[in-house]
C-alpha cells in the first residue's frame, strides 16, 4: 500500500489491502477499510490493469479486428472473436450467413462454453470446494486434486481437451484461432474431423452428467455455507432465444429483478445503449454498468451461468434442462443468488453444451462450402454473445476507408463488478475480526471472486500459488501486521 493510498483515508479507518488476488485471470487486488472496533465499512475489488482495446483499436482496418480482440485473453479468445465478428457482419450488410457459417460458429462457440467451464471448475474451483476453503493450501490446487481425485481431474482434464479440439477445427488454433470472419467463416470440418469429434461424444456426455452430479451433492452436504456465502440480492441480465430459451450464440437481452420479474425483454442487439449505462469510479480500471431504467444504485446486475440458467424460461436439450429443474426445485422456484451456486450452474451449462455439441456433428452443413456472404455496407454493428463469464459487447464504427473509428467493449467480468465487490464485502463482514490475517481469510475472499470465474486479462493462475501481499495498517497509517505468500507458505 502507497503513502498516497494512507494519506486518502479522512475517515480514520485502518485499510487491508489483499494484492493480488490469486487463480483468476489477471491481476487485481481487495482493500478493506476498519474501524476501531473491527467493523468492516468499505470493501473494494480495484482492477489496476490498464488494456486500451478500445483505444488502439481504432484507425484499424475492421477485417483485423475479429484477430485482434482476442489478444484480450488467452482463456475466452474464441468469445471475442465471435463478438467481434457478429458485429462486423453487420457492417458488411451480411444479414443473414449461409447455413455453414452458422453452424460452424456455433460449434465453435459451444466447443469455447465446454472448454472454459470445464477450466474452471476443475482446475480453478474444484480445489476449495472439494478440500474446504481453509484446507492447507499445499493440497488446495489442481495438483492436489490430482493426488486425491485422480478420475475426477482426469475427467476435467478430457472434457477441455475436447472443447478445444472443437475450436481448432473451427477456428485453425485452439488459441486466437482465425476462423469467423465478417460475413462468415473460412473454413468448415472435414469429414475426418467431424467423425473425430462425433467418436468422443459417448465420454464427453458422461462425465458432464457426472460434473452436474457432482457439484449438486456438494451443495446438498454443505448448504448451510454455501447457501449464505457471500450471497447479495441483484438483478440479472442476459441474452435468451426469441422463443425464451437459454441461447448463448444469438438472442435478445432480458433483464429480471431480484425476485424474477421481467424488468425488460426483447431488447435487439443494436438497441443496448438504451437498456445499459455505465460508471466509472476512480479506484478502478473496470466500469460499473447498469439498466438505465433503475439507475446506478439499484441498476446493477449480475450475468454468466447463475444469471443465465435463472433467466431463460428453458433449456432446449433434454438433460440440461433436467439438471436445472432440479437446480430450481431445490429453492422452491425461488430466484437463486448465491454466488458459489454459479458452479452448478456452470456444469449445467457445459452438459447442454455437450449435448448441443452432440445433435450437432450430423449436420451435413458442417462440411459445406458456401461460407461468406455480404450485402449494403452500414457504417456500425453491434454485435452480443454470451462468453463463458457471461454477457459480451462488442459495437464498432467504420468510415468509408473501412478504418475503425469507434469500438466500446462491455465484457463479462465488467457487468459483474458490482455483484462481486458486494460479494466479497458480505465474505469479509463474516470472516474477518480485523486482527488477524490467515491464509483461510485470504482464500475466503478470493472464494467468493473466483465464483464469477472472472476474467481480468488473459493470465490464469491454476495452482493458487501466485504471490499474495496483505497489509493491515492503524488508524494512523501505522504498519501493525503483514503477511507474505511467496508461493510456497504463508510467512
Amino acid at each position: 500500500m502507497s503513502n498516497l493510498e494512507k494519506a486518502e483515508n479522512p475517515a480514520g479507518l485502518r485499510r487491508v489491502a489483499i494484492e493480488p488476488v490469486s487463480r483468476v485471470e489477471g491481476h487485481g487486488k481487495v482493500t478493506l477499510l476498519l474501524d476501531e472496533q473491527n467493523r468492516v465499512h468499505q470493501v473494494r475489488l480495484h482492477i489496476v490493469e490498464f488494456r486500451g482495446f478500445e483505444r488502439f483499436i481504432q484507425g484499424r482496418p475492421y477485417w483485423e479486428v475479429p484477430v485482434m480482440v482476442q489478444r484480450l485473453c488467452g482463456i475466452c479468445p474464441v468469445s471475442h472473436h465471435l463478438a467481434a465478428a457478429k458485429a462486423l457482419d453487420v457492417v458488411v450488410g451480411a444479414d443473414r450467413l449461409t447455413p455453414t457459417a452458422v453452424k460452424i460458429r456455433r460449434l465453435m462457440h459451444y466447443g469455447q462454453i465446454l472448454q472454459s467451464h470445464a477450466l474452471h471448475f476443475y482446475h480453478l474451483s474444484s480445489p476449495d470446494l472439494l478440500f474446504g476453503f481453509d484446507a492447507d493450501p499445499a493440497v488446495r490446487n489442481v495438483v492436489g486434486v490430482l493426488q486425491a481425485q485422480p478420475d475426477l481431474a482426469r475427467q476435467g482434464i478430457l472434457l477441455r481437451k475436447f472443447g478445444q479440439e472443437v475450436i481448432r477445427m473451427t477456428a485453425g488454433k485452439r488459441v486466437h484461432g482465425t476462423g469467423a470472419i465478417p460475413g462468415g467463416v473460412n473454413k468448415s470440418l472435414s469429414l475426418a474431423e467431424r467423425d473425430e469429434l462425433r467418436a468422443a461424444m459417448p465420454d464427453v456426455l458422461r462425465w458432464a452428467a457426472s460434473g452436474v452430479d457432482l457439484v449438486a451433492d456438494l451443495h446438498a452436504r454443505n448448504h448451510l455455507v454455501y447457501d449464505r456465502f457471500g450471497t447479495v440480492r441483484s438483478n440479472l441480465l442476459s441474452l435468451v432465444g426469441r422463443d425464451g430459451s437459454l441461447e448463448l450464440y444469438d438472442g435478445v437481452l432480458r433483464a429480471r429483478d431480484a425476485d424474477g420479474a421481467i424488468l425488460v425483454d426483447g431488447v435487439e442487439a443494436s438497441d443496448y445503449t438504451r437498456l445499459l449505462r455505465e460508471n466509472v469510479r476512480s479506484w478502478s480500471y473496470m466500469k460499473f454498468p447498469y439498466l438505465q431504467s433503475l439507475g446506478p444504485d439499484d441498476g446493477w446486475y449480475k450475468v454468466g451461468p447463475l444469471a443465465r440458467i435463472q433467466n431463460c424460461d428453458f433449456i432446449s436439450t433434454p438433460l440440461a434442462e433436467a439438471a436445472r429443474q432440479a437446480f430450481r426445485d431445490r429453492a422452491g422456484g425461488a430466484i437463486v443468488h448465491a454466488p458459489l451456486a454459479f458452479h452448478w450452474a456452470r456444469l449445467i451449462e457445459l452438459l447442454h453444451a455437450a449435448e448441443v455439441i452432440d445433435g450437432m456433428l450430423d449436420d451435413p452443413d458442417l462440411l459445406g462450402s458456401n461460407l461468406t456472404t455480404a450485402g449494403p455496407r452500414r457504417t456500425q454493428g453491434v454485435g452480443i454473445i454470451e462468453a463463458p463469464r457471461g454477457t459480451l459487447i462488442h459495437h464498432y464504427v467504420v468510415d468509408s476507408q473501412d478504418l475503425v473509428t469507434l469500438c466500446n467493449l462491455i465484457v463479462s467480468t465488467t457487468h459483474n463488478n458490482q455483484a462481486m465487490n458486494e460479494a466479497i464485502r458480505q465474505v469479509a463482514r463474516e470472516y474477518f475480526d480485523g486482527r488477524e490475517i490467515t491464509e483461510g481469510l485470504l482464500n475466503h475472499i478470493e472464494v467468493a471472486i473466483r465464483a464469477y470465474d472472472p476474467c481480468l486479462s488473459c493470465a490464469t493462475h491454476a495452482l493458487g500459488k501466485m504471490p499474495l501481499q496483505v497489509e493491515l495498517y492503524d488508524a494512523q497509517g501505522q504498519l501493525l501486521d503483514r503477511k507474505v505468500r511467496d508461493g510456497e507458505h504463508l510467512g
